[in-house]
């Protein structure tokens, strides 16, 4: 599992990754820090007409049943593996 520290430094890595990682990846450490942070997903699913709040919205929703702290470790995981 990830320590607080680790996580934390991991969320300030992703902001000096060198390349763009693309939007799969983008949505997936969205993911894992909208549940490692505030749980399982709230509200409702945005509509048609707002494809990027919906496209986050399911990113978040297939993380779903994950525990803060396996969201947390997987955040790392993923900011690692891109070269952060």
């Amino acid at each position: 599992m990830a320590t607080d520290n680790e996580f934390d430094a991991a969320v300030e890595d992703v902001k000096a990754l060198p390349t763009d990682p693309g939007n799969d990846a983008k949505l997936r450490l969205y993911a894992l820090y909208k549940q490692a942070t505030e749980g399982e997903v709230q509200g409702r699913r945005p509509g048609f007409t707002n494809p990027v709040g919906r496209a986050k919205y399911d990113a978040w929703l297939s993380v779903g049943g994950m525990s803060r702290d396996e969201a947390r470790a997987a955040y790392v995981e993923l900011v690692r593996s891109l070269g952060a």
